[in-house]
């Protein structure tokens, strides 16, 4: 008898329509194809033709399915009806919250508009959101940076005009070793897979330079444990090594680096250490060929990196001259530092040759001629197959602002930054540093601020200081504390409030940020001060507006719910203005709009703050009027000119055929709609690398509205506005810091980078506290909104302590055994897990897994609430005392950025609790608590 295979349809129709968005499930913005079966979400694909992902989706972008389902999801505007923690609301309608909210901050506008705080989470609307603010007139906003990545951004635009994140990428195509430093798996996960694919295809070699053994570090080739908050150290003993054996990119240092320019060195002088400029602010080099000085962008100038010039008996030194002299003093030898970083001087001076050998055994060239900014012509663009990345891992630190500097300069003396095979920024970057606005902070009552909230610094005089000197922000931002703090302190907002430090607020406005959880350190001490009252019995911080899509453990301690949309259900701009999705090759931007009309009584938030605008007469929403100018966020995101020419979004702009400048389109959103919810330009081939100093780059980025008007500038290996700093801690200048903070200002604020131990190294006894402690997100989940997701809480319901093998062995631990955890701080007592590949000094954990009960629409027994937990509750914003008599924050003393990662602790084998410790009191949930079984059938 003949066998009859059955047929099977292998390909079976789950929808009956697909609406092409962008996901929200992380940073990287995908593409995504949903599939919608009678008007419900049935499948959630990649998009093929999305310049992000080009079809790819990770567990995230999958499981938005679950995200739009879930159970934790508010359902309407909320009223606090008990006391603060409570949880206990009532529902109101929206007219009903919104009078009630325009009530509460009409009258601060009026009379102090400093006085609201208005801070956002991971949102990727802060254009938006500080277009909001600015026009308020508070100085007191700023997103999550602050405690996420300030570090890498600063620096990276100080140094370079961009960064890593969405600021650039490897080269995936030619690159043949990658270097990664602090990377975990949550951000930007699918373009990087992508990118290793594509490296290791091509036999290419990955090192991981990270304390612990995960994700992309599991699968280097080489794999460096090293121990935390010492990579800036590690760094400069690989510069050392370079150095020392001429291992350098002498020719793309003396063209596109400011190493050939000149420092002036006359001592005691208010000019010391700045650089040497002519009447026009030009930096001066010599040039080889003359021997005169003459600006460094002058047509055929070529600078010499070993001049020097004597003006006034003075001698005058290039910048590379002073760089050598730092790194190569012996403190960087491998031999002095192999044993602080857990890295053995052989290794290090092994991977300082392979650095070498590939960017320059392996070097090659591309036929594309192009013109530099000197006008000089080049046949060939030279490639140096390295590249770098690098994330919250090195930026978390207290050290952690000189450490990504001295990364970035790592790539420079190699020549390896915008090159073929190398790191490539991506458009709207690179931007210099004078391209960015200084930070404003000049409110007064019925008046828009007197400039963005956000900015770099460029000197004292750029400070958010008022007329006697006390910080005009509430968390203290570009002050003396920490002068560079390009995007705010909001781990210090609270903590800051509730002790009137620098002045008391009226209303605290927050948006997806969970401040009373996993996004504050001391978390108990933040939650007791949300719930604190003053003598009065008034509650010490008078009100607080909070706007999330989930109950979170925030919400409890809110007064005002305004509930956001999900993100299929909300229109949002992924702009060039903010955080685009640029590729390397090309601008892109994108939108999300409705595929799915919410079933509950909620709006997104943008179009919440464009009502508010409204209802306020805030300028830049209503017209000489006092009309409303936009109906909601979709209007201002065809509607909005930032500056003539230039809104929100760059495709399809003027008659739908012109990019980045063009007058409004009335059809905008329907063509990217059209066109799967994105833009795409591409950049043209003689202008693809070099951007900085390309010409055939800088004229197409003025053209799409980057800036208007040509700004090719010098990588800056010295970074002059940080010795401005210490030139006013010197003695010198009108406007100077307070005396006790003068030798930290002089101790951290070097214009070369310089490495310290972390400060709570500093601040506690390290044989008591001999471990390091960290935790970073794992690649099924971003931030805390995505733990409760139905689908990735079977990848990630709890979280051990994992423990290296170590300290493994030393207390004699075994499977199934708990800890006690203790730092200066606190305690936690947790379940433990055996890691071999782990620093041997260092205990981690996955972040934001442990839930408080109540939140999230979990049942009280659910395993994230009675086996995850925290180490939040064992870190504090501020350091421990230090006997003199001040409690300094922590965190990086250049940016503010919250040093999450200096933990130290104790470790100890105790009896297993019944759950994890501390337990807090279970919160009463406005939603209720899911269904065990969340279901759904699609047929075809």
């Amino acid at each position: 008898m003949s066998l009859s295979e059955p047929v099977l349809n292998t390909s079976p129709e789950v929808s009956d329509e697909v609406r092409k968005t962008t996901c929200y499930m992380c940073a990287c913005r995908c593409g995504i194809n949903v599939h919608l079966k009678d008007g419900k979400v049935a499948y959630i694909e990649g998009n093929r033709d999305h310049p992000v992902n080009k079809g790819v989706l990770c567990a995230k972008g999958s499981s938005g399915i679950m995200q739009v389902n879930a159970p934790s999801r508010l359902r309407a505007p909320l009223k606090r009806t008990g006391p603060r923690g409570s949880g206990e609301f009532e529902e109101i309608s929206w007219d009903e919250a919104l009078e009630l909210a325009t009530s509460w901050l009409d009258p601060v506008r009026k009379s102090a508009p400093e006085k609201l705080a208005f801070f956002t989470g991971r949102d990727q609307s802060q254009s938006f959101t500080s277009f909001w603010a600015q026009n308020f007139g508070t100085p007191n906003y700023a997103a999550h940076g602050g405690f996420c990545s300030v570090n890498m951004a600063t620096a990276g635009i100080y140094t370079m005009g961009g960064a890593f994140w969405e600021f650039g990428q490897p080269d995936w195509e030619r690159t043949k070793l990658f270097m990664i430093f602090g990377v975990a798996e949550d951000h930007d996960s699918n373009p990087i897979k992508m990118g290793l694919g594509k490296l290791k295809a091509r036999g290419g070699k990955v090192i991981g330079v990270n304390p612990i053994r995960s994700g992309y570090n599991a699968i280097a080739d080489e794999w460096v444990g090293i121990t935390p908050g010492t990579d800036g150290l590690f760094i400069s003993a690989l510069i050392h090594v370079l150095l020392k054996a001429g291992k350098i990119d002498l020719t793309y240092l003396a063209q596109f680096t400011n190493a050939p320019c000149l420092i002036n060195a006359t001592p005691g002088s208010p000019e010391e250490g700045l650089l040497l400029r002519d009447n026009d602010d030009k930096t001066l080099v010599i040039d080889r060929a003359s021997g005169t000085l003459q600006p460094f962008d002058k047509e055929g100038v070529n600078p010499d990196l070993a001049a020097s010039v004597d003006m006034d008996g003075v001698t005058h030194k290039t910048v590379f001259q002073h760089l050598a002299d730092q790194f190569l003093s012996d403190d960087f030898s491998p031999e002095a530092v192999a044993e602080r970083c857990g890295v053995t001087a052989g290794r290090i001076k092994a991977i300082a040759a392979e650095l070498a050998r590939v960017a320059f055994e392996e070097a090659f060239e591309i036929d594309q001629p192009w013109t530099d900014f000197r006008g000089k012509r080049h046949e060939k663009m030279q490639g140096r197959p390295v590249s770098f990345h690098a994330m919250r891992g090195i930026s978390a630190h207290s050290n952690g602002f000189q450490t990504c500097r001295t990364l970035h300069i790592l790539q420079i003396l190699l020549g390896t930054v915008e090159v073929p095979g190398g790191f490539r920024f991506k458009p709207p970057y690179p931007k210099p540093v004078e391209a960015h606005p200084t930070p404003h902070c000049h409110s007064k009552p019925d008046c828009p601020l007197d400039g963005p909230h956000l900015g770099f610094v460029r000197g004292p005089a750029d400070l958010a200081l008022k007329e006697d000197g006390t910080p005009a922000r509430i968390d203290k931002a570009f002050t003396w504390d920490n002068p560079l703090s390009a995007h705010g302190l909001m781990h210090m907002v609270i903590s800051n409030a509730h002790a009137g430090d620098p002045y008391k607020i009226d209303t605290l406005f927050l948006y997806m940020a969970n401040m009373a959880w996993n996004s504050s350190m001391n978390t108990r001490g933040v939650m007791e001060m949300l719930t604190d009252k003053d003598e009065n019995g008034d509650y010490v911080i008078p009100r607080i507006i909070y706007s999330d899509a989930y109950s979170s453990e925030m919400v409890a301690y809110a007064d005002l719910i305004l509930p956001d949309a999900t993100y299929l259900e909300r229109h949002d701009c992924i702009s060039l203005l903010d955080r685009p999705i640029c590729e390397a090759d090309a601008a892109a931007d994108a939108i999300r709009w409705p595929v799915i009309e919410p079933d509950r009584d909620v709006r997104g938030f943008q179009s919440v703050l464009v009502d508010l605008g409204a209802r306020l007469k805030l300028p830049g929403f209503t017209n000489e009027k006092g009309e409303p100018l936009y109906t909601d966020y979709a209007d201002y995101m065809v509607n909005h000119m930032r500056r003539p020419g230039i809104g929100p979004l760059a495709g399809f702009r003027g008659n739908g055929t012109e990019s980045g400048r063009g007058e409004v389109n009335p059809n905008q959103l329907e063509r990217y709609i059209e066109n799967g919810s994105f833009f795409i330009e591409h950049v043209p081939a003689e202008a693809t690398f070099y951007k900085p100093w390309n010409s055939a780059y800088q004229k197409w980025a003025v053209d799409l509205g980057f800036y208007d008007k040509p700004q090719p500038y010098l990588f800056q290996l010295y970074v002059e506005p940080l010795r401005r700093m210490q030139l006013a801690a010197e003695g010198h200048g009108d406007r100077q810091p307070p005396d006790h903070l003068r030798k930290q200002i002089m101790d951290h604020l070097t214009p070369f980078p310089v490495w310290h131990p972390p400060l709570e190294d500093a601040s506690v006894d390290t044989e008591d506290y001999p471990v390091h402690a960290l935790t970073q997100r794992p690649m099924a989940m971003y931030h805390s909104w995505g733990s409760q997701n139905a689908w990735l809480r079977q990848i990630h319901g709890r979280n051990p302590l994992y423990v290296p093998t170590k300290i493994w062995k030393e207390n004699g631990f075994e499977d199934g055994d708990w800890a006690r955890v203790t730092s200066v701080h606190g305690e936690i007592t947790v379940p433990v897990a055996h890691m071999a590949g782990l620093n041997e000094n260092t205990v981690w954990t996955w972040n934001a897994i442990g839930k408080r009960k109540g939140a999230w629409a979990l049942d009280e027994d659910a395993p994230e609430a009675t086996k995850g937990f925290l180490l939040n509750h064992l870190i504090h914003e501020l350091l421990p005392p230090n006997g003199d008599g001040l409690r300094w924050s922590n965190s990086d003393p250049v940016t503010g950025q919250a040093a999450w990662f200096d933990l130290r602790v104790k470790v100890e084998k105790v009896k297993a609790p019944p759950e994890s410790q501390p337990v807090f009191s279970a919160l009463k949930s406005p939603v209720g608590t899911g269904p065990a079984t969340v279901r759904q059938k699609v047929t075809s």
